[in-house]
């Protein structure tokens, strides 16, 4: 039974591996793109809102479509939508097409990611539940951290070749996926339904304060990560000179220190301090290092910052992950959707406030950002974990 969890396992974290893997293939060759049809930066800027706020609209209705109807189902339908606006974009030789592509983008994004954390939680207990979702977290940001450098590489062979390639890339994860996966069983002793139990149901529980803190710890915490990588290229260019491959070196080692903590810190240190107090310090953390970046003065200083800034943001998303699936009971669709709204929500605002401070003076971004952070840690102060006993 255990080797085929494990194995189960292994699938899911190859669909997130493989999706992510694809949205970074496609990275090196946007302004490629944006010559051949002409498009400006602005445009560019909504198409990458029109992704974020598509998954937004569908994340909740996503959530309550992976408890009704299933996690395997959701899976599936994802990647399937997934490979077909890659496949879509393509092709694409006008900016209607692009933007329908970018459109069923979102739609698949939240398919897939309510589907797959409600399935791991399913197939996990309580303690080895936080190791395995930490996987998924190292799993995303390692395949941002090798997509556009393969992108890069295929890109050579042709400017849509990325596109097809992450289109293939969804319908074989998509096809294992048919053959492999088996619905897993909810276990209703494992994960007590707190929320039912104080009589709360359907969105009422969005306000409950065990699930809101959370939330709201994830909308603050990626609307700052969203308000410090978009524009972390243009700061270190207009106030460094930094040149493509030193920022690329940059977020690759940033990306990669902080899936290496992911994966090598994240379960021993949930065991000792507890996922509230894990955020908790991972907002001091990244508080702190965000406003660094506003006094760093030489090429080294900013490799320093950015390669353990992600340290704090790397750690949040899977403690916050960890924390709604100990008390989602028979609503793991639900929190999953819920945790996808609320990052797409941050990354539909906070680029565009971002971009707003970033014209006035190009630190006012990484200042807002670590106003916010420091906001969102006094509102961790009042948040309380319900007790549930570990199986």
């Amino acid at each position: 039974m255990k080797k085929k969890k494990d194995m189960m396992l292994v699938i899911l974290l190859s669909n997130i591996f493989f999706v992510f893997l694809g949205i970074g293939l496609v990275i090196p060759v946007l302004p490629t793109i944006m010559n051949e049809l002409q498009i400006s930066g602005t445009v560019v800027g909504y198409l990458t809102a029109a992704f974020a706020f598509t998954q937004l609209i569908f994340s909740p209705f996503a959530g309550k479509a992976v408890d009704k109807y299933g996690r395997k189902i959701m899976i599936i339908i994802g990647l399937f939508i997934f490979s077909f606006s890659e496949f879509l974009f393509g092709l694409g030789k006008t900016i209607e097409v692009l933007f329908i592509s970018r459109i069923l983008g979102g739609v698949s994004g939240a398919f897939i990611m309510p589907a797959v954390t409600a399935f791991i939680a399913d197939i996990t207990t309580l303690k080895t539940r936080p190791k395995a979702l930490g996987y998924m977290s190292a799993t995303i940001s390692t395949g941002f951290i090798i997509g556009p450098g393969l992108g890069g590489f295929l890109a050579e062979i042709g400017t849509r070749v990325p596109f097809f390639s992450a289109a293939a890339c969804g319908l074989i994860v998509a096809v294992l996926s048919i053959i492999t996966l088996k619905e897993p069983e909810i276990k209703q002793d494992d994960m007590p339904d707190l929320a039912e139990e104080v009589g709360k149901t359907g969105l009422k529980k969005i306000f409950m304060p065990m699930f809101f803190i959370a939330f709201i710890v994830i909308f603050i915490s990626s609307f700052g990560l969203a308000a410090f990588d978009s524009f972390f290229s243009l700061f270190t260019d207009h106030k460094f000179g930094f040149t493509p491959s030193d920022i690329a070196i940059a977020i690759t080692g940033g990306a990669i220190v902080g899936a290496i903590f992911q994966v090598a810190l994240f379960d021993p240190l949930t065991r000792m301090m507890g996922e509230i107090n894990i955020i908790r310090w991972s907002l001091v953390l990244s508080a702190i290092l965000v406003f660094a970046m506003t006094l760093a003065q030489s090429y080294w200083t900013v490799m320093a910052v950015t390669f353990t800034v992600f340290i704090g943001f790397d750690l949040i998303r899977p403690a916050v992950t960890t924390y709604l699936s100990r008390i989602a009971g028979k609503d793991q669709g639900f929190v999953g959707g819920m945790n996808s709204f609320f990052t797409s929500l941050a990354n539909v605002f906070g680029p565009v406030l971002g971009g707003i401070l970033f014209d006035i003076d190009i630190n006012y971004p990484f200042y807002f950002s670590s106003v916010v952070i420091v906001i969102c840690l006094v509102l961790t102060m009042y948040w309380k974990k319900p007790k549930i006993e570990m199986n």
